[in-house]
């Protein structure tokens, strides 16, 4: 056993320590200067994708449920905890430089999410599914990759981290109402059952829901405690950003300075919105489109990074800010800071709401979680019944375990399995970068003439046995059975 944990430990040094922290911000100025500022340019688009969808179809969730569900599994407790722990490490400019990770994000998440549109599959029952085993398999023609890429995600995300989850609700519904951790297990393991055995429809249907719900209610918080305090956001958005340059380092606190704010503020906006990790590619994939182009649902996943980090994680630091509980130096843990922080705002019903916030936050990560593992098990061959019912069986157990135990190695093994799917799949949208250029020119072009932008696979000879053919026409999907021409 100890010469696993430190195989595992070792990996998640090279990984979380070098590859991704660097890799993923490279990766994100890369797709942002090869897209030509997308983020940036075409900023409206990423919100006019999402309010002029309509309603799915009997192959695919509509994209505002595409959102909602990768939000679902994006906004976690991260966005409680993690928050606090970049401010505790890296001092307030950490903030400032989530920021800037989320903008450069949007851009990967963009483009793994196209791709992930444009190799989509049908599966048995003639519902859409894909992802970045999808891409990799079809557009790289490594089958083996894909494989690999499949099952780290279903050990990370479609088991481990669902305890993770779980283990937060019941140490926060502990502390608030005094609940018993095992009972709020069982609980949990219950509610998350009744959502996902109905699969990925009725995860949608849910996180359309109670998403939009949580987001807005947490916001609302946020934007009452700015109006309350308003006399002072100037001043913290100041200190924000002047210590992300060092230049106010005694309002940072921490070694380090600019090095400091720096490494904490990307590793936690990185946890935060996962642009590039190659999670939320799963549900993009499942979405019907509109307009009929892979483009739009890489645009609704871009404004998903948006929401997560320049939204979210921003009241989150608000809050803290403006709360006098920080205080540099200290030595506290995430959830705890946040705490104090709203119990200064609040009153007495402030640990009351982040204990409700942290059960919505992390309910709907466990439901998101266990979307994305089904495409990778159908991609494996094990998407029927019986495969998935083994997977949702496993991440109730998962939950119930969570909910008591608190055990490191095995949620450090969770972090390796996704550093190394999140490898797989940095490389693979470099492979594929040119594709997304070429999809995202289209996307526009036609944009400007006047155009709703439609997908013909016929303009794309090098595709041709790579996507369904009868998925992407000038038409529309014409193709009800599974499987290629």
């Amino acid at each position: 056993m100890n010469g696993f944990t430190a195989v595992v430990d070792y990996l998640n040094g090279i990984l979380w320590g070098y590859v991704l922290v660097y890799g993923l911000l490279a990766i994100g100025v890369f797709f942002t200067l090869r897209l030509g500022f997308i983020q940036f340019r075409h900023f409206p688009e990423f919100f006019k994708v999402v309010k002029g969808s309509r309603s799915g179809d009997k192959a695919g969730i509509s994209p505002l449920q595409a959102l909602t569900v990768s939000l679902a599994s994006r906004v976690g407790t991260g966005n409680l905890a993690g928050v606090a722990v970049a401010i505790t490490l890296g001092g307030p400019g950490a903030i400032f430089w989530m920021w800037m990770v989320a903008l450069v994000g949007m851009a990967t998440a963009y483009a793994e999410s196209a791709l992930a549109q444009l190799y989509k599959i049908r599966n048995e029952d003639g519902q859409y599914r894909g992802g970045p085993a999808f891409y990799m398999a079809r557009g790289l023609g490594l089958p083996w990759m894909g494989a690999l890429f499949s099952i780290f995600l279903i050990i990370a995300f479609g088991l481990v981290f669902n305890a993770v989850q779980a283990n937060s609700i019941a140490g926060a519904t502990e502390q608030s109402f005094g609940l018993d951790r095992f009972y709020v297990g069982i609980g949990l393991a219950v509610l998350a059952g009744v959502v996902v055995f109905g699969g990925i429809r009725s995860i949608a249907r849910v996180a359309e829901v109670v998403v939009p719900f949580m987001a807005i209610a947490y916001l609302l918080v946020a934007l009452y405690v700015c109006v309350v305090n308003y006399s002072e956001v100037p001043g913290v958005l100041w200190t924000i950003v002047s210590s992300a340059f060092g230049f106010n380092e005694a309002a940072g606190g921490v070694t380090g300075g600019l090095m400091a704010a720096l490494l904490n503020g990307v590793k936690r906006g990185l946890f935060s919105n996962e642009a590039g990790m190659g999670s939320a590619p799963n549900i993009a994939a499942v979405a019907t489109p509109q307009p009929h182009h892979p483009a739009s649902q890489g645009l609704v996943q871009g404004l998903g990074v948006f929401i997560d980090t320049l939204m979210i994680c921003t009241a989150t630091a608000l809050m803290i800010l403006l709360s006098g509980a920080y205080v540099p130096g200290q030595e506290v843990d995430g959830i705890t800071l946040t705490q104090s922080a709203l119990n200064a705002h609040l009153g007495s019903w402030g640990g009351s709401f982040v204990a409700i916030a942290i059960f919505f936050f992390a309910f709907t990560s466990i439901i998101g979680n266990l979307s994305y593992a089904e495409n990778a098990m159908t991609f494996l061959g094990a998407g029927g019944r019986i495969g998935m019912s083994f997977v949702r069986v496993g991440a109730l157990a998962m939950v119930i375990w969570g909910s008591i135990e608190s055990v490191d190695t095995v949620f450090n093994a969770a972090d390796a399995s996704m550093g190394l799917m999140a490898t797989l799949n940095l490389i693979a949208i470099v492979l594929l970068s040119g594709t997304v250029v070429k999809l995202t020119k289209d996307y526009f072009a036609q944009k400007s003439t006047g155009l709703e932008p439609t997908f013909d696979n016929d303009m794309y000879p090098e595709l041709r046995g790579k996507v369904d053919s009868r998925i992407w026409t000038m038409e529309g999907d014409i193709g009800p059975k599974p499987g290629l021409r």
